[in-house]
């Protein structure tokens, strides 16, 4: 409960040791004067240590500064690209793409690039700048502390900040974290300082910066609007003018969508097709999208109690948490607005980066940025469960004890980040960084690699690069996700000068698996080199990266359009190639699958001479013929590959039965299968073909692979 010591007369915390608390009216300045000096301290805590992780980063890396995972090159390429003139085309010439999740980064670093810094250089500055924003951020936290609850609040916070490792590790890995955080908690800030005015210019501002720099900052920034939108309204009424500015983040976020819609021809950036349950796999399942990201809720709620073994925060974190931001909904009601939005924005920051599938890995960067307003809150609940000590003096020792505590549980784990750091960028230069010294110096000017991981090898290797993943390259996402057959069927129909002549990939998860394109001989073997991982795991036995090693194949296309051959004699009025998305689109398509929650991956396989893609089915499929002469019999021939007892499909005319179709067992190497529609059932020149289970519901179901249909007449 809250005594009567707890705030003053003129509303101030008891504890308050800040001008504010005193009573004065000096406008601050932005030097560090004497009253001040605990806050730039604690920047410069915060600004040391990052330098420490460097000096860490520069150990593990014979004193070359290198980042500790790949992204971070991803965005210098794009801002390289963009310094030079070549605005978002990953490669010069391509058309725009959105793999750069965060568009403000890439501005700021492109500026930097335009000015001089290239190659390590411009990582330097990257890391740079973003330990200055650390530093910045430790110390908004430190006032943000003051004004909302007491300087001691304030200062415990921002210390609790500067040794924080995840945010330590996330300013110096050269990616947007430190920009994001600086802009989370100066946006804030400024709406604390504008709010007792009723006219908020600052924050519509800041706020708007954040809606530009990540996706989850454009939904934390929505939030904030809301709560500008709200307290103006209340104080003044409607007035168009300052509620329009409060409604800026929302408009920069329409504005970043449309820019999305424009230069690919979707609103989704190539990273959300790539990373999200939406569209990670070949059927949408609701039951199953809910399934995986609650998962990755409850993984994340993990980290955030800080009781697993990856040091995220301290013990109970998310309690203190939850119960600094209860203490101003309850016993603040000047902050209930600022309080509410926090708890909301939160909640989408968290919801939103769920429904990816990378949400829990790279130390969890997509929330590193949030962490300085967390550890806030948590400092405010330890604030809170202190005002139940009845008397100030114990009062005051106990919340000194507890934040203390919090502290120390923090900073013991700030070693474990800082080494955890250089291992991670000494795996980085183990793999991506080395394969791209090496393609630099062995292959030709005009070689075009096929990557998985697109950054340091398109940054440092100087070659054009196909992302199969799909981030830099558009429309490569949903053809990965669909797995090998569809990503073959997508490279092959590059063209020639820009399919990749040679491959830098590994094979595990994210993407699709690559033996397939070694077994069928698209990949020259052996490969021309290989790059294992040597660095040693860290004490949880995990690395930054999924692979052991990256291999460099030759790329061999003699095959490639050799699975489009009609298997049977006659006119081929049209030609269905299964596991190739575009003509899949073109004929309309669709998988049937008899459970929900069967994924119908494409397969690569070669039998002979011939190279071809297909679709794993389990119940069966439909799709639409054209080109066809109504009353003359129809042949469909198909090439599959069936083991399963049941084989049995009943094919269907625009509805109306054509018959049983009785697939061949071929366990092991597919067949030509034909199936005679009478010419009766032809009735235009466009018909939707059905095939589907004999047996409704039934089990066991018709399985096969089917590799293409020819429609023969």
């Amino acid at each position: 409960m809250t005594t009567e010591t707890d705030r003053r007369p003129d509303g101030t915390p008891a504890d308050d040791m800040s001008d504010e608390g005193r009573g004065r009216t000096t406008p601050r300045r932005w030097s560090p004067r004497p009253g001040n000096r605990p806050e730039w301290l604690v920047g410069a805590l915060a600004l040391l240590l990052g330098c420490v992780f460097v000096v860490v980063d520069l150990a593990f890396n014979q004193g070359t500064l290198i980042a500790p995972i790949d992204d971070a090159y991803i965005h210098l390429q794009y801002a390289s690209q963009l310094g030079s003139g070549h605005p978002f085309q990953y490669n010069t010439g391509d058309p725009v793409s959105t793999g750069a999740s965060s568009l403000l980064y890439a501005f700021v670093l492109a500026a930097a690039h335009a000015v001089g810094p290239a190659g390590t250089a411009l990582l330097a500055f990257a890391v740079a700048f973003g330990l200055a924003c650390f530093a910045v951020t430790a110390v908004l936290v430190c006032k943000l502390g003051a004004a909302l609850v007491g300087r001691v609040v304030g200062v415990w916070a921002g210390v609790l900040t500067a040794v924080s490792g995840p945010l330590l590790w996330g300013a110096a890995s050269g990616m947007e974290v430190g920009l994001t955080a600086v802009l989370v908690t100066g946006s804030v800030l400024a709406f604390v300082r504008e709010r007792p005015a009723g006219l908020f210019r600052w924050t519509p501002l800041l706020a708007a910066l954040l809606a530009f720099v990540r996706p989850e900052g454009m939904f934390f920034a929505f939030t904030l609007s809301a709560a500008m939108v709200w307290t103006l309204w209340r104080a003044h009424g409607f007035r168009f003018a300052r509620l329009a500015l409060c409604c800026l983040p929302l408009l920069v976020g329409v504005a970043q969508y449309a820019f999305y819609r424009l230069a690919t021809g979707t609103f989704s950036a190539n990273g959300v097709q790539s990373k999200s349950h939406l569209s990670d796999r070949p059927i949408f399942y609701l039951g199953e999208f809910v399934d995986r990201t609650f998962a990755n809720i409850r993984g994340i709620v993990d980290h955030f109690n800080g009781l697993n073994n990856t040091d995220f925060v301290f013990p109970f974190a998310l309690v203190f948490f939850l119960g600094g931001l209860a203490y101003l909904l309850v016993m603040r009601p000047e902050w209930r607005a600022l309080a509410t939005a926090v708890v909301v924005g939160f909640a989408l920051v968290v919801l939103s980066a769920s429904t990816l599938s990378t949400a829990l890995i790279h130390e969890l960067r997509y929330f590193q940025p949030f962490l300085p307003l967390f550890v806030l809150f948590a400092a405010t609940g330890g604030y809170a469960l202190t005002r139940l000590v009845p008397r100030e003096r114990e009062r005051r020792m106990a919340l000194h004890a507890v934040l203390l505590v919090m502290v120390l549980f923090t900073v013991v784990a700030t070693p474990t980040w800082a080494v955890r750091l250089g291992r991670q960028a000494a795996t980085i230069r183990d793999t991506d960084v080395s394969v791209a010294a090496w393609i630099s110096d062995n292959l030709p000017p005009d070689a075009v690699v096929g990557v998985k991981d697109v950054g340091a090898i398109a940054y440092f290797g100087q070659r054009r690069v196909v992302d199969t993943i799909g981030l830099a390259t558009n429309g490569f996402a949903e053809a990965s996700n669909n797995g090998t057959g569809s990503l073959y069927e997508a490279l092959r129909a590059l063209p020639e000068g820009q399919r990749p002549t040679h491959f830098a990939v590994y094979e595990p998860w994210p993407g699709a698996s690559m033996q397939p394109f070694v077994d069928v001989g698209v990949f020259a073997s052996p490969p021309l080199t290989t790059f294992p991982v040597r660095t040693p795991p860290d004490l949880n036995n995990r690395r930054i990266v999924p692979f052991t090693e990256i291999d460099v194949h030759r790329a061999d296309w003699t095959l490639a359009g050799s699975g489009d051959r009609a298997p049977v004699p006659g006119e081929v009025r049209d030609y269905l190639n299964v596991g190739s998305l575009e003509s899949e689109g073109r004929h309309d398509h669709e998988v049937r699958t008899q459970q929900p929650g069967w994924q119908p991956y494409t397969v690569l396989r070669r039998q002979g001479d011939v190279v071809d893609s297909g679709r794993v089915i389990v119940g069966g499929e439909s799709f639409t013929a054209r080109g066809l002469t109504p009353g003359q019999d129809l042949t469909i021939a198909t090439r599959v590959l069936s083991s399963a007892e049941n084989r049995d499909v009943r094919v269907r005319i625009d509805g109306r039965d054509a018959g049983v179709w009785r697939l061949p067992e071929s366990p092991d190497a597919w067949t030509t299968a034909e199936f005679t529609v009478a010419g009766e059932l032809i009735t235009s020149p466009e018909v939707t073909v059905e095939l589907e289970p004999t047996r409704p519901l039934l089990s066991p179901y018709p399985e096969y692979t089917s590799f293409g249909y020819w429609f023969v007449q």
